[in-house]
């Protein structure tokens, strides 16, 4: 038999509601509605300029919205405040990067856009608070909550169980779990949650479980080969008028920026892919280009400084270059100010700095002590190899050290390497004299990956002017 993929109807479908539409349409009114009250209050009349501006401001908020999940996402109002200044923000950096791109700036007010993001923020964020007061009030019926019922266990099914309690939106309450194995070996977790999974029996049971608890909903949670049990089972469920939900247990693996997506109406689980992509790709580059070509501008005169420095301190050249491996394991030559005498390493052995290293030079412990010695990055930066926030690309000879004891090692390469990035301004730089240090490093680099963002750029830029310089930098 051929599988056929029904093409009527895309088998991905988005669950939407009338209260997420309602939210939605009531920011995209907010935004105009202040938008159109500046506009009349600083210019007098809403010009063909300001029409443009705000049709790119409310297609940019569909688009930046539903990537930051503004209406799909189940937290606490504070932490949705915070995320709403975050896709607001964004939001705003596209309108900025439009304006630079077209050259059409000075055609907008700066007091009147700037007020714009504040009072329009505000606006929308009083109104998210107003619907959810009243979805408080008219919606949430615990009393009236549809039970549901887990099949598998497990830190995910307890994860599972946590977040359906706790979402008062949804209308079900778990009852319990059943086994789907022969012993309770999947039960067993870590979780010190109060909210743990009651196991109610085995999947055998199930046709007197669904009766005795008058189950209308069941998630299935299993393990990467526990698939087989699901047809059986989501058979007999046919019958019972019951909604079924497939949570595959994919999170045993190292997963790089996951994501669900469709081809040709088939549902496709991505597990491992780059966040540069598409529009993401094209910020990423803007910020990249923009700013490395600002801080050279100004830091020219330092460049020139510490160039001559270095040649009058210990003969050989001004800057040292050596092999990399970059996004997705492509190699270049990485640019950094030298700061070590002129020495021919062991063949195939590259030696970390270490601190009081006897192969420094008097201004290169300076510049490796401030970190001047990575300016000429930029011009990596420039060239398109590195970006100015990602990992720090490893020698050659490193990643091959580490890569066999630390199995998701080359996953830091599905992003372009960086100046700095979020292991370095958590302190994990410089020398690693054990295996877990790497792992450390390791670890914060994947974490960035699949948190890659521009105000995630933004926010380790500015921690990086705190740990400029420190006790791990020699």
């Amino acid at each position: 038999m051929i599988f056929e993929p029904n093409t009527s109807r895309s088998v991905l479908q988005r669950r939407s509601s009338t209260s997420i539409v309602i939210q939605a349409g009531l920011d995209g009114l907010a935004v105009t509605g202040v938008a159109w009250y500046l506009i009349n209050y600083h210019i007098g009349f809403v010009s063909q300029a300001y029409v443009i501006m705000v049709l790119l401001l409310l297609g940019a908020l569909a688009v930046v919205y539903d990537h930051y999940a503004i209406y799909r996402s189940n937290v606490g109002f504070a932490v949705k405040a915070f995320k709403l200044l975050k896709a607001w923000t964004a939001v705003f950096c596209f309108l900025v990067a439009m304006a630079f791109l077209t050259k059409t700036g000075e055609q907008y007010s700066r007091l009147l856009v700037a007020e714009l993001f504040v009072i329009g923020y505000f606006a929308q964020l009083l109104l998210h608070l107003a619907t959810r007061e009243l979805q408080k009030k008219f919606l949430a019926h615990p009393a009236q909550r549809d039970n549901a019922l887990i099949i598998g266990t497990g830190e995910l099914a307890n994860f599972l169980h946590q977040k359906i309690s706790n979402n008062p939106w949804l209308g079900e309450r778990v009852v319990g779990s059943v086994l789907i194995g022969g012993s309770d070996d999947q039960g067993k977790d870590g979780s010190k949650s109060a909210q743990r999974l009651t196991i109610l029996g085995h999947i055998s049971d199930l046709d007197e479980l669904v009766v005795q608890h008058a189950i209308r909903t069941v998630y299935f949670v299993t393990p990467l080969d526990g698939s087989h049990v699901i047809k059986d089972v989501y058979l007999k469920l046919f019958d019972k008028h019951i909604s079924v939900n497939w949570v595959p247990d994919i999170f045993s693996l190292r997963l790089i920026n996951h994501s669900v997506r469709e081809i040709a109406g088939i549902p496709v689980l991505t597990l491992s892919e780059t966040p540069l992509m598409g529009l993401r790709l094209f910020l990423k580059n803007l910020e990249d280009k923009v700013l490395a070509f600002l801080i050279l501008l100004f830091a020219a005169p330092v460049l020139l400084l510490v160039a001559i420095a270095i040649k009058l301190d210990s003969p050989g050249p001004v800057f040292f270059r050596q092999e990399r491996m970059g996004w997705s394991g492509d190699s270049f030559r990485i640019w950094k100010f030298r700061s070590m005498v002129v020495h021919q390493p062991d063949e195939g052995v590259v030696k970390q700095a270490e601190k009081n290293d006897p192969r420094k030079t008097r201004v290169g412990a300076f510049i490796r002590k401030t970190s001047l010695d990575e300016l000429p990055q930029l011009f990596n930066v420039l060239m398109g190899e590195m970006s100015l926030v990602g990992p720090r690309p490893h020698a050659i000879a490193h990643d091959a050290q580490y890569s066999p004891d630390i199995s998701d090692y080359f996953a830091r390469h599905n992003i372009k390497p960086g100046i700095t990035g979020l292991a370095q301004v958590r302190g994990f730089r410089g020398e690693t004299k054990d295996i877990e240090q790497m792992i450390r490093r390791v670890d914060s680099d994947i974490e960035y990956i699949n948190n890659w963002s521009l105000w995630l750029d933004f926010t380790i830029l500015a921690r990086t002017v705190l740990a400029f310089s420190g006790k791990h930098a020699y």
